[in-house]
């Protein structure tokens, strides 16, 4: 069964009128659900109790449960578990700083990359999700944050997997988070984070879109990056930057390269000095990320003076540079710590 939330304005419409309804009734629908905040079709008055039986019966809504959360220490960081459909677990954060709400959301179960530091992607890739699935994970937490007073304004695809190999499902997500009619989110305020899928960034570059593309880079060349990285080996580095230089034209982005810095492994002054010269002259950003301590992995944070000496080098070469600070540690919910929960 298809998830309501899966659907754009237009396609609703389009399913109304092939089940002979009025296709104005779509905008009475989206009103309800992101609006609102109908938890239920059921609820939905001004809708006819024979349009709602249809409804019911061939879209599914809501789709996601909520298991529970965690909150940070710092109140600053909100860990989301939800129950899909078919019994399979996903996890999403919010982030607050200052005045931004942002949401981490997961495309889908599990994660084909298999990052050497990362939980996500531990057990493999399960499923996708579908557009719905992820739009719903923003609109549950966006519900959360009206009784606050506020709202979601930014998104991240940054929770588990990798946004790439579910592109359809990432792109109508995309489509609906902008819609003036949903969400409102700005193109500009949603970021992509990828592993390195070049037919995807290509594709992502050509679709009249303002989004911005997050690379997860890691190392400073093929060869560690296959260690690091396994999912490295389907795609040479330079094919990967050349990719991403490509949608930094088409875009008119700036581009991020995130690096998250393992102790012994890639954190070295002579690593930093080789990832200087590998983007020298580029209009790019580095987002450096202390690794974060993920279960039955013996990989370590750097020393504060390592970080600080890597960040260096990358300054002195006159590349844009910034350090993360680590948010929802304490409740696994940190870069690289979401993971599937059974």
């Amino acid at each position: 069964m298809q998830e309501i939330c899966s659907l754009s304005l237009e396609s609703l419409k389009a399913w109304l009128e092939s089940n002979g309804e009025k296709s104005f009734r779509a905008q009475q629908i989206y009103d309800w659900i992101y609006t609102k905040d109908a938890s239920a079709f059921e609820e939905m008055t001004n809708l006819g109790k024979e349009l709602r039986q249809k409804l019911a019966a061939s879209l599914r809504y809501p789709t996601l449960k909520l298991v529970r959360t965690q909150e940070s220490e710092d109140g600053e960081t909100i860990k989301f578990l939800w129950e899909l459909a078919d019994g399979k677990r996903v996890e999403s954060v919010l982030i607050m700083s200052a005045a931004r709400r942002t949401v981490c959301v997961s495309c889908q179960v599990g994660c084909p990359a298999r990052c050497a530091f990362c939980a996500s992607g531990k057990e493999g890739l399960m499923r996708n999700l579908s557009a719905g699935e992820i739009v719903e994970q923003v609109l549950h937490i966006n519900r959360f944050l009206k009784q606050r007073g506020e709202r979601v304004c930014h998104i991240v695809f940054m929770g588990m997997g990798e946004p790439m190999e579910n592109y359809e499902a990432v792109l109508d997500a995309i489509q609906i988070f902008n819609d003036p009619n949903s969400f409102q989110i700005s193109q500009r305020r949603i970021t992509v984070s990828t592993v390195g899928v070049v037919e995807g960034i290509d594709r992502l570059a050509k679709e009249d879109l303002s989004v911005n593309l997050v690379l997860s880079l890691h190392a400073p060349n093929q060869h560690l990056r296959k260690k690091i990285i396994p999912y490295a080996r389907k795609y040479p580095l330079e094919e990967i930057l050349m990719a991403m230089e490509r949608y930094a034209r088409e875009t008119k982005r700036d581009i991020t390269y995130e690096y998250t810095l393992l102790a012994e492994i890639n954190d070295q002054a002579e690593h930093a000095e080789e990832l200087a010269n590998l983007l020298r002259g580029k209009q790019c950003t580095v987002n450096l990320i202390p690794y974060n301590p993920v279960d039955g992995l013996k990989l370590r944070r750097p020393a504060k003076e390592a970080i600080e000496e890597f960040r260096n080098i990358l300054m002195d070469a006159k590349i844009n540079t910034t350090w993360r600070y680590t948010k929802g540690k304490d409740i696994a919910a940190a870069c690289g710590q979401l993971a599937l929960q059974k």
